[in-house]
């Protein structure tokens, strides 16, 4: 994710050679990566930690994704939840131009690409995801409608009674700590986190309604053994970053 916050137009810039197809805003900072023998694979670490909401909610009925950029986790839950509703929300439509570039599949009865200000669809009450993934960066790093306590709390409504928010961070994003504060608080605690594979600063964030609290170490190792005949992501390695996690220190950074 981009971690440059050069002011520009967030005018798409695909990059390629003979392995992948990569999609920039700038020169300096990816915002997706296909590889060409694969393009459903989940070429980039935090796309993986990501996929980390399989062990809260192991068959979603519905995901929503704030989002589109190369369609990474799109096409990747497209192909392996084939029984998911899955509506990515995409504000930039030369981004969404770009979809047959990136293999994003075509729209149809379980998949459909929105173009809209994701800050304002998780306003409407009209679908309920069971998950919500946000990962809204443009080229200055993530807009501030998307790490507002308004949006947070939105995104919380939205989610269906036992839902689970998923957030990509970056921990060089000057509010960094201050969305970790928001979402702690609009959650009211049930929050976790996970260092993202393959990154020294993208944070994967997991915020969660209902009455069931962050699984058990050995709960996730059971459901990531459950599912990894269905899956091509390392489970059993998310499970250990989400227990990693439990050692952050939130009464130090959380209140920042």
């Amino acid at each position: 994710m981009p971690r440059k916050r050069k002011r520009n137009l967030n005018r798409p810039l695909v990059i390629q050679n003979e392995q992948v197809v990569s999609l920039y805003f700038d020169a300096r900072g990816v915002q997706s990566t296909m590889l060409r023998r694969d393009p459903c694979a989940l070429a980039l670490g935090y796309t993986r930690t990501m996929m980390g909401f399989l062990l809260f909610r192991p068959s979603p009925r519905r995901i929503s994704m704030i989002g589109l950029g190369g369609g990474s986790l799109a096409k990747y839950c497209y192909r392996h939840l084939p029984d998911t509703t899955i509506t990515a929300v995409e504000i930039n439509p030369e981004v969404i131009a770009l979809r047959d570039q990136f293999h994003v599949p075509r729209d149809d009865e379980r998949f459909r690409v929105v173009c809209a200000d994701g800050a304002q669809y998780v306003t409407v009450p009209d679908h309920r995801p069971d998950v919500l993934l946000v990962d809204g960066f443009n080229a200055e790093g993530l807009p501030p409608e998307l790490g507002s306590q308004t949006f947070y709390e939105a995104c919380r409504r939205r989610l269906s009674d036992d839902g689970v928010l998923v957030v990509n961070l970056v921990t060089d994003e000057p509010d960094f700590h201050r969305y970790l504060r928001l979402l702690r608080d609009v959650f009211a605690g049930a929050v976790t986190l996970a260092p993202s594979e393959g990154s020294d600063h993208n944070i994967t964030v997991f915020a969660w309604k209902g009455t069931d609290g962050l699984p058990s170490f050995a709960v996730m190792l059971d459901r990531a053994r459950a599912l990894a005949p269905r899956h091509t992501v390392n489970l059993h390695a998310t499970a250990t970053r989400i227990e990693y996690g439990k050692k952050f220190n939130w009464n130090r950074y959380g209140q920042a």
